[in-house]
């Protein structure tokens, strides 16, 4: 601290709490709630406030306020919301700075064109200038359209954008849509569109199959704007544009929109800078060994460079484009095959150049060093640490995917969520459908640090083990009032310990026997984990929920046992509940309470 005009100067970061600022002026917390009270402000003890607060109260008491510069400041700054190949050019310098192509991916749902879309495109407007020249799959093509390249990741489907986002990586700069015309939107385009907003990639439409006769584009536009995506046309913002990919109508408007689109976005690269850029896929040929396909987002690519990616590494050996031709570099949003890894690195991955294999090992053994210095599971986004980032400035809004049973219970449910958006924080519904909790949500909610909510839902097996890999929360609930105010209450700080559904094994059903005084006994057979006699029991007919309730009996042979371990079979009978069919899963968990 220094002397400033008479008056201290003191030192605070972007945000702290009453208490803090208390400590920090050498005066009470109650002098400081009176002088917030005094401005407007009601805080308590633990509240956090700006800076420009704290600055307010510190002149009351004779100090001049400064914005602390720290190297934490620096580090906790947010770039979740700013595009990987934006975040890719911030150390590179803008004068070295020139457009590159644009990377686009293809989604929507399935049997509405995807393919024939790409096949289309890439049969009458191929950068080689004749289709024959492809003579492989790459996952990735170039085309040119008014003499610039557009690059064209032919990836399958939302569920591999969506992982690469989970791993860190975005490959896409722009999201082509492809909706049918006859057919409109589907639940699988619902689920494209919530993971490209969730990416914050801008989508361009494709309006598919508009040659056939009972093709109906101006019921998909509503559909489309239902959604959220309002035609241009209709005042919107989203390029609506039809196209028949049969009869290879309409791609030259596609191209032209994605050119559009491209210059608004102003995406550019070094390609003297350091080369960086994402592993779109990789696999293991018999022949040549691991072969990956990379994209170049920045940088030059050079036959003989040393590539790390994730854990692993490679001398570039030999490079291949799109045609199959062999090539010595390549340049930004340039997609190529690279031969030389020693072991196949994952799809979604970011690589870069390092300049020597020593260098390579060294950052790798670094990196799993780190790894082993925390915890293996990945710490959950709860309710109660998004309220706690919220408080600390981090995080404005609480981002949720929500599954249920019926249509019907969707519209209220969302409707009373988003009347909890009027404080501060706002409640942000990114994906909102029917159906059971699968692993397609929790890898949405893994890329976009969501929280999954199911009302009158389970979640499958999969999906419970790949949130526990991914460190997603899921919260089940059975009545609306107790969804909304548990969020209620994670907005207020006030949330109890949430309550975790833990599986502890599955039983098949074999046979039904029918007891005089006694009812309905189901001989099982355990097919996974164990059954207890003092857990739940939910029974799953056919994928669906038909009774959630306990255990009355649990036999082994003519014994009354506690468990039945898996590979052995038993009698089962439920509490108010005869119902039982052949072929039922009886799925054996328990509740738990975290901290």
């Amino acid at each position: 601290m220094g002397e400033s005009n008479n008056s201290k100067t003191i030192e605070f970061p972007v945000s702290l709490t009453v208490r803090d600022l208390a400590a920090k002026t050498s005066a009470s917390p109650i002098q400081v709630i009176k002088i917030l009270m005094s401005n407007g402000v009601m805080a308590n003890i633990n509240q956090q406030i700006d800076f420009d607060t704290a600055a307010i109260v510190a002149s009351e008491l004779g100090f001049e306020a400064v914005l602390e510069a720290s190297k934490e400041d620096v580090v906790a700054e947010d770039t979740s919301e700013i595009p990987l190949w934006r975040r890719l050019i911030m150390d590179e310098d803008p004068k070295k700075l020139v457009k590159r192509p644009a990377v686009v991916t293809i989604l929507g749902h399935v049997d509405h064109g995807k393919t024939t879309l790409l096949d289309a495109i890439r049969q009458t407007n191929v950068a080689s200038g004749e289709a024959g020249g492809i003579t492989q799959h790459i996952g990735a093509y170039q085309v040119v359209q008014k003499g610039r390249l557009i690059t064209f990741l032919d990836t399958p489907g939302h569920a591999a954008f969506t992982a690469m986002r989970a791993r860190g990586a975005q490959g896409a700069d722009i999201v082509i849509l492809v909706v049918a015309a006859e057919d409109g939107v589907m639940p699988q385009t619902k689920e494209a569109i919530a993971h490209a907003k969730a990416a914050r990639v801008p989508i361009i439409v494709a309006l598919n199959k508009i040659d056939r006769p009972d093709a109906n584009p101006d019921f998909v536009k509503k559909q489309l704007s239902e959604s959220g995506l309002v035609p241009d046309e209709w005042g919107g913002n989203t390029m609506v544009i039809p196209v028949s990919a049969k009869q290879k109508k309409g791609l030259e408007d596609l191209l032209e929109a994605i050119l559009l689109v491209s210059d608004s976005l102003d995406i550019v690269a070094n390609p003297e800078g350091k080369v960086t850029g994402v592993v779109i896929e990789a696999q293991i040929d018999k022949a040549r060994g691991v072969v990956a396909t990379l994209l170049v987002q920045n940088g030059t690519l050079q036959s003989g460079d040393t590539v790390l990616a994730g854990e692993t590494y490679g001398k570039v050996r030999a490079m291949f484009d799109y045609t199959g031709k062999k090539v010595k570099s390549a340049g930004p949003a340039s997609p190529v095959q690279v031969l030389g890894f020693g072991v196949v690195p994952p799809a979604g991955d970011l690589f870069q150049v390092v300049p020597s294999e020593k260098e390579a090992r060294a950052i790798i053994q670094e990196r799993q060093a780190e790894k082993s210095r925390h915890t293996v599971t990945a710490s959950k986004a709860t309710l109660e640490q998004l309220f706690e980032k919220f408080q600390a400035g981090e995080v404005r809004e609480l981002p949720l995917i929500l599954k249920a049973d019926v249509q019907g219970s969707i519209e209220p449910i969302i409707n009373s969520l988003n009347e909890l958006s009027q404080g501060d924080i706002k409640i942000n519904i990114i994906h909102a459908e029917t159906g059971s909790i699968s692993e397609s949500d929790v890898m949405l909610a893994a890329a976009s640090k969501a929280i999954v909510l199911g009302f009158n839902v389970s979640a499958d097996t999969a999906a419970r083990n790949l949130a526990e890999q991914q460190g997603v929360s899921i919260r089940l609930y059975e009545i609306i009032y107790r969804m909304i105010e548990d969020i209620e209450k994670a907005l207020k700080g006030m949330l109890e310990p949430e309550v975790k559904e833990v599986n502890v094994g599955q039983a098949q059903v074999r046979a039904i026997f029918t007891i005089n005084k006694v009812g309905t006994i189901a001989g099982c057979r355990v097919i996974q984990g164990e059954v207890r006699r003092n857990t739940r029991i939910r029974v799953m007919r056919n994928g669906e929920k038909v009774f959630d309730g306990e255990i009355s009996s649990l036999k082994h042979e003519k014994d009354d046992v506690k468990e039945v371990r898996q590979g052995f079979e038993c009698g089962i009978s439920l509490k108010g509940y005869n119902d039982l069919s052949e072929g039922d899963i009886l799925e054996s968990y328990v509740i738990e309470k975290t901290s």
